[in-house]
């Protein structure tokens, strides 16, 4: 019972932050790691993904109620996203961590630098108008981003976040509600493997998920009614975490 008090508590802080602005798996997979020590890795994989899922559809459903998205690009984003995810974890005995990691550390400095030194960057929401060239980049966009996902995995909603304001010209409201959507596409797709390999308990996997629901449902609140300015800090916060971690990871592990 005290395990479970404090899986919910890890999933309830990670659905939060995951709504407001991607990253809960920072909080929930180590939390999983720590808390259940003798439960093989796919399944707590498993189980991180369906609390993950419960909480962005909850988060998703809040957004939706409040902020109006164009699906002519976010569904070719999520079904491109949805097929690339199997892609990605097809190739993760090819392409090992090890070599992700330098790179998304690069790309995480970058994309700090770019949010921090452009002011405006995801302050106004102009999106650019729909045509064929706009769906083709959604399309690409949605499978690098379900590869990345299905490969690696860490920050995913929060480039999801950045690609859709520097290629779609939207605020950071629209496109964290946008990166919802995709990243839940992303996390049925993982759903798919891991629930009929086995890889799940449903003791430890349906309490974390009504828990994660309660944190996406007021981290939702939190950022529609904090507005574009809020989730702009949190952003630049969450990224110089990643960036820490993966500085981390690169530089004191190894």
């Amino acid at each position: 019972m005290e395990t479970l008090v404090f899986l919910g508590g890890i999933a309830f802080i990670s659905g939060l932050i995951d709504a407001a602005v991607g990253g809960g798996g920072l909080v929930q997979i180590p939390g999983l790691f720590n808390l259940l020590p003798n439960i093989q890795p796919a399944t707590l994989f498993g189980i991180n993904k369906f609390s993950s899922v419960s909480g962005t559809a909850m988060a998703t459903r809040q957004y939706l109620r409040r902020v109006r998205l164009p699906w002519a690009l976010i569904l070719p984003a999520a079904g491109f996203a949805f097929a690339f995810s199997f892609v990605g974890a097809t190739a993760v005995s090819y392409i090992p961590v090890k070599v992700m990691k330098p790179l998304i550390f690069v790309l995480l400095i970058a994309m700090a630098i770019y949010t921090f030194i452009k002011k405006d960057f995801g302050s106004l929401h102009k999106p650019k108008e729909i045509t064929r060239r706009e769906r083709v980049n959604a399309a690409l966009l949605g499978a690098a981003i379900g590869f990345y996902d299905g490969l690696f995995g860490p920050g995913t909603g929060s480039f999801l976040a950045f690609l859709f304001i520097r290629f779609f010209a939207f605020d950071f409201l629209h496109a964290t509600a946008s990166a919802k959507v995709v990243n839940m596409a992303t996390n049925i797709a993982a759903l798919s493997f891991f629930i009929p390999a086995g890889h799940i308990v449903w003791a430890w996997a349906i309490p974390m998920a009504i828990c994660n629901m309660a944190g996406g449902l007021l981290g939702a609140r939190l950022a529609i009614h904090g507005g574009v300015k809020m989730i702009r800090v949190l952003f630049l916060i969450l990224v110089a975490v990643l960036i820490g971690k993966f500085g981390y990871d690169l530089f004191i592990v190894n």
